[in-house]
């Protein structure tokens, strides 16, 4: 999975939308998430595909209705890299914080 085409799949705030709603509500058909942003049927079709196409939703068809769900290794690759980069921020914001205690005992 490439996560740099998945960040950029979920930097729109439309699918960023569309990927929460799946999370919160499970499986859905592509009509139930027409509410989550006020574009068109078609507009979201193409959300959706980009979603696909980075691979985190996937589709399955059932008789005419097309569901949608999130895939569980995309969720599990972002939490993944989430994790390994947390504690470079993590210290990151730690040097920071003494930085501006240093700075604020000087005044």
């Amino acid at each position: 999975m490439d996560l740099s085409t998945t960040f950029a799949a979920l930097g729109d705030a439309t699918r960023f939308a569309i990927v929460e709603k799946l999370l919160n509500e499970g499986e859905l058909a592509a009509g139930k998430l027409q509410d989550t942003a006020a574009i068109s049927a078609p507009a979201i079709s193409r959300h959706l595909k980009v979603l696909r196409t980075a691979g985190v939703i996937i589709q399955r068809t059932d008789k005419q209705r097309r569901l949608y769900s999130v895939r569980p290794d995309a969720v599990k690759a972002i939490g993944v890299w989430t994790l390994t980069h947390r504690e470079f921020w993590q210290q990151s914001l730690d040097r920071l914080e003494l930085a501006l205690m240093k700075e604020i005992e000087k005044k």
